[in-house]
């Protein structure tokens, strides 16, 4: 039975590898000090944190996120340590929350590797605190107790820090809270959340625990022994008390936030999709159209396009996609943590064999070792059938699916392109290009991001590919600008006459090459700006019309915005940055790049971040606000809940298709059109 604690009340614990669950409403830091019998953190190397998410006997999140997953053994940690404080921090220069007060009450439960709760504790109460102690797991007699214990910092982690005796506090505060912004700089945006019948039954992710399998969950982080996040395919994770569903089980549905739309949120909640969309529909969605005939008993179900929740096909396969994301991540994060388990247990076993001197040497050992090498192998090979049977899975509805996609989701090459007419209406989101795992190299998932961007994009022109082929770095620079042109022009595809206008920057005017396409069609709003004057006109433009948006929301004025104010989305592509740029010119960048995205201007920057060292920190805030894309194959992304390193593949069109300038034809000739 779970114990629901209050503040300052402790509860025994009966397990000593453990999980404690955190829900929030919004993506908060979670990491765990260590402490002596005096209460007293040591040192640096006693603090878990996203920068350093490891401890002997504990794990945390690495990133920011509305749900988190630590998990503990405490029998490995050092016999020096008698307390373990979780601690909860919100993250700051990201634009989030900055005090508690302003946020739900954030909710931790201490559970077994089964998902059995054994204690729960609400933090409520809390107001201008930004850091908090939540819980105390702590040594008693021998035995091992938590405590609630939700004591607040209106000081933050470095008062935190600081009240547990750490000299260091505000220098480690500090490096804690520009890990988390890198993080968040790198993870893929979570899509917004969907209703629990857009879940459908897949095949489960992990094989059933046998007699000597303590748990099948995936570890988070690939640590075997903390289950990672189910996360919901739209921007909330899953049941985080069910865990990982065994095999010959359908997966649940999902438990949504709304909270949430950026991080995983919390798991707790049970709202639906918001659907105040202009010229949508209000109230319950429909349901899913009907799909294929149920499959015969011990065969996989038929995949069928559109097998998910939405008002219109649009909504539901953009449903369908990120499902197939989110059961990719879960069944890869499965066959690592078995793949770890056997590992460790392997390496457990072998060191009780050579721990006896009796047994080091002769057949005894050797056949201990023998057994142990194939129980090994037995458990990978279990796992690796389990995997191979959802990629299989999740591959044949990848070729159901891909050919359905609208134009804004497919590939340049997908024959719906040459049926193009301009649309009528802003589509759910955009492709951006591709995302996979190692262990899945036949199978790409579309990265779909939601329209209007939230954040701009920084295409990097620094870094060669995986494989070292493409070192050059002029061919690298092209590469870039060619992937900035054709996410350029896949936005002006998608988007209905007027609503959208690129400008392009090129100070230089190095990439008339690539740039050929968007001005030989007339789509852009001027042609490319060059030289300091060019640059320093479009910037100023652009800012100003920043300042006026901003003004009139603010004043209640919207409908009041100067008569010649281009009130359209406005995408700037910026060449070749730093180059070119006087600091007026960075600071009206960084501006645009911050204040831009809420007034519809966004910025696409291709540079390389290394040209950009001699500003020093000045451009930090820059990078960390744009989502980091590359135009070769790059496993930079992470996902938000469970952490996988997924490989990016840009959205690029085919060599010597004429899908990109017929596209473009037709869109120029909308607009002349629409502009008589």
């Amino acid at each position: 039975m779970t114990a629901e604690l209050v503040r300052g009340q402790n509860h025994p614990l009966s397990q000593v590898r453990l999980e404690v669950r955190v829900s929030a409403g919004k993506p908060i830091v979670a990491g765990a000090t260590l402490s002596d019998e005096q209460g007293m953190v040591r040192g640096v190397e006693w603090v878990a944190h996203p920068g350093a998410p490891t401890l002997p006997g504990l794990e945390v999140s690495k990133q920011a996120a509305a749900d988190h997953r630590l998990a503990f053994d405490l029998e490995a940690l050092p016999p020096t340590v008698h307390r373990v404080s979780v601690l909860l921090a919100l993250p700051t220069g990201v634009g989030g929350p900055v005090r508690f007060g302003g946020v739900a009450a954030p909710f931790v439960a201490v559970t077994g590797l089964d998902g059995s709760e054994i204690a729960s504790y609400t933090l409520t109460g809390l107001d201008a605190e930004s850091a908090v102690v939540a819980l105390e797991l702590y040594r008693r007699q021998g035995a091992w107790k938590v405590r609630a214990v939700g004591q607040g910092y209106a000081g933050g982690l470095a008062e935190l820090l600081t009240d547990q005796g750490l000299p260091e506090a505000r220098q480690l505060a500090g490096t804690i809270n520009d890990a988390v912004a890198k993080g968040l700089a790198r993870a893929v945006a979570a899509p917004p959340p969907r209703t629990p019948e857009a879940d459908r039954s897949r095949q489960a992710a992990t094989s059933a625990p046998g007699p000597d399998q303590p748990y099948a969950a995936p570890g988070a982080h690939g640590t075997p022994g903390a289950a990672a996040p189910q996360q919901s395919p739209y921007g909330t994770p899953g049941p985080q008390g069910a865990g990982v569903p065994q095999t010959g089980r359908a997966a649940g549905p999902a438990q949504p936030d709304p909270s949430s739309v950026t991080q995983p949120s919390s798991t707790t909640g049970g709202g639906s999709i918001d659907y105040s969309h202009p010229g949508r529909q209000t109230g319950a969605p429909p349901p899913p159209p009907p799909t294929a005939p149920p499959a015969q008993p011990g065969q996989p179900a038929q995949p069928v396009a559109g097998d998910a929740t939405g008002w219109s096909m649009e909504e539901r396969l953009y449903n369908q996609v990120w499902g197939m994301f989110e059961d990719l991540a879960r069944t890869v994060a499965a066959y690592r943590s078995a793949v770890d388990f056997a590992d460790s247990r392997m390496e457990k076993e072998l060191d009780h064999v050579l721990s006896d001197p009796r047994s080091r040497i002769g057949g005894q050992g050797d056949a201990a070792r023998e057994a142990a090498r194939a129980k090994h192998a037995l458990l990978v090979d279990q796992a690796r059938a389990v995997l191979d049977r959802d990629l299989a899975q999740l591959t044949a509805e990848a070729e159901v699916v891909e050919p359905a996609l609208p134009l804004a989701y497919a590939r340049w090459d997908n024959p719906v392109w040459h049926g193009y007419r301009v649309p009528m209406e802003v589509p759910m989101a955009v492709r951006l290009g591709d995302l996979s795992l190692s262990e899945s190299e036949n199978l790409s998932i579309p990265m779909l991001v939601r329209l209007p961007l939230e954040r701009g994009l920084w295409i990097d022109s620094g870094r060669a590919s995986l494989d070292g082929t493409l070192a050059d770095s002029g061919q690298l620079r092209r590469l870039a600008m060619d992937t900035a042109v054709a996410n350029a022009a896949r936005l002006l595809a998608v988007y209905p006459v007027g609503e959208l206008t690129v400008h392009v920057i090129d100070p230089a005017g190095a990439a008339a090459s690539s740039l050929a396409p968007l001005v030989q069609s007339g789509v852009l709003h001027s042609p490319p700006a060059v030289g300091a004057a060019g640059v320093a006109d479009v910037l100023t433009r652009l800012t100003q019309r920043v300042d006026l948006v901003q003004m009139a929301l603010r004043g209640g004025a919207a409908d009041s915005l100067p008569p010649g104010l281009d009130t359209a989305e406005q995408v700037l592509i910026v060449n070749d940055f730093p180059h070119g740029f006087d600091d007026r010119a960075v600071t009206q960048l960084r501006y645009l790049a911050d204040e831009g995205p809420a007034v519809g201007v966004h910025l696409m920057m291709v540079a390389d971040r290394e040209d950009a060292a001699a500003y020093g920190p000045l451009l930090d805030p820059l990078w960390r606000s744009l989502l980091r894309i590359t135009p070769v194959p790059d496993d930079h992304l992470a996902d938000p809940w469970i952490g996988h390193a997924w490989t990016y593949e840009p959205a690029l069109v085919p060599t010597n298709s004429q899908v990109l300038q017929q596209v473009l034809a037709q869109v120029a000739a909308a607009r002349r059109s629409w502009n008589r």
